[in-house]
């Protein structure tokens, strides 16, 4: 069979499996990752790659960093600070929400995301509300907040140096350009989950993911609640200079966990049981399938098709549209930072053909592949929320759908507007 067709044939396989959930999740993902290898589609060394993807290494790390913080008490007592002054769940919602949103502007949305989910633990234990009303909003916000900076996402800066390239440097995406569409679009996300989004979240006790934020901290030694905390956010303010530190992220994560154990803050034993193996090997395993999709040309196969039933001389808005919807299909099952770097030179070459200013087609891609909602695949944050959420797969799409479709009505309205496809 041909190499592009099988990968297909496995993806849709596996998309049937992963919304029946007959088998679990992780166990899924794995089976997705032999099915390459046999079908020789990847070698080996090309399928197991995800288990020392950076990503991987940084969740087991923070999963090392925020369980020590709960572990030792301190997420319940952030947790008891935060509801002293959010009385109902709708305010807490909406202070985790802007307070995420706002730090994955600037920081990692990964990293965001791993060092929030012990304080979201602790909120939710501290207010009796269950962490499934709140860790996926969590992981929702981070993404949206990755549109509200230049450096917000990596997808944000290889849509700024397409548009460069494409009008040879006379055109470029400001800082806060994408805030133009980022901060519209959280706000709408917020009225969501506050309104609607909130009855569609699902209301059931964390998973058995990590045992231990299942159980009832206990109240550890003052030195170690602080050592906690400071390991945090020594870590944070880490990963926000790395460039000028000159380690990257993983490393850096890893180097904070290394610190707890030694430190005797926690025990190895209870180091390796807050990383959420499921979480591991579910990402892990589909991340192939990224490489599959990218090797085969499967990713760029489907968008040309769609494309080309379009005709040779397609609306603008049509465009946007339809390069919209491919980008956030093509990110709940693939990396969105691969889905904007296939995509953007396409739609970018397809305005430019037809005369048309390519900002706006070029936003639309990048802001589809951040609308990552509908799946725990489509961004690491979602997947690490998976388990200690007690989450589905079926989860993601019930509550995750509506707001791609926000996403989607927002940029269709609004980026014509502010980037017109004919400018005078």
């Amino acid at each position: 069979m041909d190499a592009q067709l099988l990968t297909l044939a496995i993806l849709m396989v596996a998309i049937v499996l992963f919304v029946s959930e007959k088998i679990p999740l992780a166990l899924t993902a794995m089976l997705v990752l032999i099915s390459l290898v046999l079908g020789d589609i990847l070698t080996p060394e090309e399928a197991f790659s995800g288990f020392i993807n950076k990503n991987v290494i940084l969740f087991c790390a923070m999963f090392v960093v925020g369980g020590a913080l709960f572990e030792t008490g301190m997420a319940n007592r952030i947790g008891g600070i935060v509801t002293h002054f959010a009385k109902t769940e709708r305010q807490l919602l909406l202070a985790i929400m802007l307070v995420t949103a706002i730090l994955s502007g600037f920081l990692s949305n990964t990293g965001t995301a791993a060092v929030l989910i012990p304080a979201v633990v602790g909120i939710a234990s501290r207010s009796g509300i269950r962490r499934s009303k709140l860790l996926m909003p969590l992981a929702f916000a981070s993404a949206m907040g990755g549109n509200l900076s230049l450096i917000g996402a990596p997808g944000n800066l290889i849509v700024d140096s397409t548009l460069s390239k494409m009008t040879d440097g006379a055109q470029s995406f400001g800082f806060f350009s994408f805030a133009m569409i980022g901060i519209p679009m959280m706000i709408f996300g917020l009225l969501y989950f506050l309104t609607i989004g909130y009855k569609l979240l699902p209301d059931r006790p964390g998973g058995d993911g990590v045992e231990m934020y299942d159980e009832q901290p206990t109240m550890a030694p003052l030195w170690k609640q602080y050592l906690a905390l400071g390991v945090l956010v020594l870590t944070i303010l880490a990963m926000v200079f790395d460039d000028v530190i000159g380690f990257p992220m993983h490393v850096i994560g890893v180097m904070g966990a290394l610190l707890l154990v030694l430190a005797g803050v926690m025990k190895e034993r209870r180091a390796l049981e807050a990383i959420d193996s499921r979480v591991i090997f579910l990402f892990a395993g589909m991340l192939p399938m990224a490489i599959a999709m990218q090797k085969t040309g499967l990713g760029t196969m489907m968008a040309e098709h769609v494309v080309a039933y379009l005709g040779e001389a397609p609306s603008p808005r049509v465009l946007l549209s339809v390069l919209f919807v491919i980008s956030a299909g093509l990110s709940q099952f693939m990396s969105n930072t691969a889905t904007t770097a296939l995509l953007a030179p396409i739609g970018g070459a397809i305005s430019v053909g037809l005369g048309a200013d390519p900002s706006a087609v070029l936003m639309a891609i990048c802001i589809g592949g951040s609308c990552a909602f509908a799946t725990p695949l489509g961004m690491p944050a979602n997947t690490m929320v998976l388990g200690i959420g007690g989450y589905r797969f079926n989860d993601y799409v019930k509550a995750g759908l509506p707001l791609v479709v926000v996403g989607y009505l927002v940029c269709v309205v609004l980026l014509p507007i502010i980037w017109p496809f004919y400018p005078a």
